[in-house]
């Protein structure tokens, strides 16, 4: 049996989608994602709520990482209940019934020297 490790509730404050980009698509195409690692034996049922600075929330959109497995969440991909817009700040609060662990990264390839950074989001709860 895997012990569920991590927390239910994770926030990534910081968040941006640029338009545009160089490189081949889609490996290069400029993007956030939140790698989520779910190491128990029941399957996480994840949502994600997106933040503005001025407009209400957005979501929530519903995603299911299975039980010992990783899952990398595009934010690009993200499409119901609506897509998250380009060129727009926003933040994010991923909540799971179950212990979850989420990592922040971000590829950004508005210049032909791209930069990839990776951070830990911040757990709320456990």
């Amino acid at each position: 049996m895997s012990k569920p490790h991590g927390a239910n509730i994770w926030a990534i404050p910081e968040g941006y989608i640029p338009s545009w980009g160089h490189g081949p698509e889609p490996q290069f195409t400029s993007h956030e994602t939140a790698c989520i690692l779910n190491t128990g034996n029941q399957d996480a049922q994840v949502t994600i709520t997106i933040y503005y600075s001025d407009r209400e929330p957005g979501g929530p959109y519903h995603i299911v990482v299975p039980a010992r497995r990783t899952q990398h969440v595009r934010f690009n991909d993200l499409k119901d209940p609506e897509p998250i817009p380009l060129d727009t700040d926003y933040a994010s609060l991923i909540a799971s019934d179950v212990p979850i662990i989420v990592q922040h990264t971000r590829l950004d390839s508005r210049q032909a020297e791209n930069a990839l950074l990776s951070t830990m989001a911040f757990p709320v709860s456990s």
